[in-house]
């Protein structure tokens, strides 16, 4: 083979997009759809040359699409949306990425700035290198045949995933553009996006295409089980009319190794089975109920600990849901709970450690007043309850999430003066820790903890009382999540996403 031909096959792509300006935003993400489909199969067609020993004279490279708004003036804004909007006139810019996944989410934002600024949307190629690993949506393992020295030599080929650009500063407020550079349109860059979408996939074993715009977290897998057992019954064929309707708002429901089941009552189309079941259960699965607009419901079995629950909501902030609620287990620290009562937190006690260099423990972290009554409402619903008698049964305050499991085994004096202080009713691991990633992430959050042991009361949480209280109450615990997540859902966003999470100068992206 030729130089010139190696050197022709193996040139940047961006030249063949000139950057456009666009009024119209289905226009403009169409454009960036082209780009970033050539420049991907741009880069999967070299990386399959590698592959066959295929030399190259130089370095392979394909860079990310971006859009960028110019506005000269302050416009009148709609104070009462907290998105659609930049802070005031300035060049601002941002790479995409997976217009596939994110098409309808960049059309609406995109909408939104041209209503509210009047002006052009400018399309084109940007300078961020786009790493090789990424040009796969879905994960494709490129090392898998490669020998030692193939592998140590892709890095002189191929961009690989560079840290400096997955940082998470626009998010934290730190972010200073240097002089000339434009301010930024969207929370995450391009990478950092494709960086959470490969391992979502991973911890979770299912593809971020599947995941829906309300996320329930839970750190047991008995609320997991209820989930599939729920999942699988409204796919299954109903025969009384307004159950059937019920149960035709979802399309299909999604357990890990991508493992679909199409929803009974929509017809024949609809694809009964899809998918394999790992051999082994991921570290964090996730089950997807979905409905065809993406605003169904994903469960996901975090596991226990704050890590575990920073690492994963970190990666799902980049898909931008619309809501994600605690629905686990904790603590009981007053005497007149009893086991099975739930906890509603209005604040959070955060001792998880995990978010200190992200967000300071100054921060306070406000309930959300919208979550907080879907999820009353929904206890409400579910329990038959009301006024007086729902306060039997569910308690509103303080939650205080540690990173030690064992707390219980030290000097009780220091931490138990400190959870009076606090005025904490409740103790866990993960739901602080979820909801300052919501607050960071500018996802709207809540907890409904159930109480399934009470240390300082001499109510351990060993395993046969255990066993009885989980037969109890999952169940009903379940309802509640789900049933509050759909009354979210019917409120609507505007309501939802309030500027209760929004900053001084904030990216006009939600």
């Amino acid at each position: 083979m030729t130089n010139d031909r190696t050197q022709a096959s193996h040139s940047t792509p961006a030249n063949n997009f000139p950057t456009e300006s666009f009024d119209d935003p289905v226009a403009a993400v169409a454009r960036v759809s082209a780009i970033y489909e050539a420049n991907t199969s741009f880069l999967r067609d070299a990386f399959a040359r590698y592959r066959k020993h295929e030399p190259f004279s130089h370095r392979v490279r394909a860079c990310y699409p971006f859009v960028r708004v110019r506005t000269e003036l302050n416009t009148q804004i709609d104070s009462r949306r907290s998105y659609g909007f930049v802070a005031g006139p300035g060049i601002f810019e941002t790479t995409l990425t997976r217009p596939d996944l994110f098409g309808h989410y960049y059309r609406e934002q995109l909408r939104l700035l041209t209503k509210n600024h009047h002006v052009g949307i400018e399309v084109g190629v940007s300078a961020q290198p786009m790493p090789i690993h990424f040009a796969f949506a879905e994960g494709i393992h490129l090392e898998g045949d490669l020998d030692r020295d193939r592998l140590l030599a892709m890095r002189n080929i191929f961009d690989m995933p560079d840290l400096a650009l997955l940082d998470d500063r626009i998010v934290n407020g730190t972010y200073e553009p240097a002089p000339g550079e434009p301010h930024p349109l969207a929370l995450f860059t391009a990478a950092r996006v494709d960086f959470s979408l490969h391992r979502l996939k991973h911890y979770t074993a299912t593809s971020p295409t599947h995941f829906q715009n309300y996320v329930l977290y839970t750190n047991y897998q008995f609320y997991i089980d209820e989930f599939v057992k729920l999942g699988r019954k409204i796919m299954s064929r109903a025969d009384d009319e307004e159950t059937r309707a019920y149960r035709s708002e979802y399309t299909s429901f999604v357990e890990p190794g991508d493992v679909i089941t199409g929803n009974e009552n929509l017809g024949d189309s609809q694809e009964e089975q899809q998918g394999v079941a790992p051999p082994r259960l991921p570290q964090m699965p996730a089950y997807h109920l979905k409905r065809a607009d993406g605003s169904g419901i994903t469960m996901v079995n975090i596991g226990v600990g704050p890590s575990n629950a920073k690492t994963i909501t970190d990666h799902i902030a980049v898909l931008r849901p619309h809501a994600w609620i605690m629905l686990g287990h904790c603590a009981g620290l007053r005497n007149t709970q009893r086991l099975g009562d739930y906890v509603l937190a209005h604040g959070y006690v955060r001792e998880d450690h995990v978010l200190d260099a992200d967000l300071p423990l100054w921060i306070p972290i406000p309930a959300l007043a919208e979550v907080q009554v879907a999820l009353e409402k929904a206890v409400a619903q579910v329990t038959k309850l009301e006024g007086v008698d729902l306060k039997h049964v569910m308690r509103t305050g303080t939650v205080a999430s540690v990173d030690n499991r064992n707390w219980e085994l030290r000097d009780h004096r220091e931490p138990v003066q400190r959870l009076s202080q606090s005025r904490a009713i409740a103790l866990d691991m993960e739901s602080a820790t979820i909801a300052a990633n919501g607050f960071r992430f500018r996802v709207p959050y809540g907890t409904l903890l159930c109480v399934s042991d009470k240390p300082l009361h001499g109510e351990l949480k060993l395993p046969g009382m255990a066993d009885q209280f989980y037969r109890a109450q999952v169940d009903q615990h379940l309802q509640i999540g789900v049933m509050a997540m759909e009354l979210l859902r019917m409120n609507g966003l505007s309501k939802l996403h309030s500027r209760k999470l929004r900053g001084f100068a904030e990216v006009a992206f939600q």
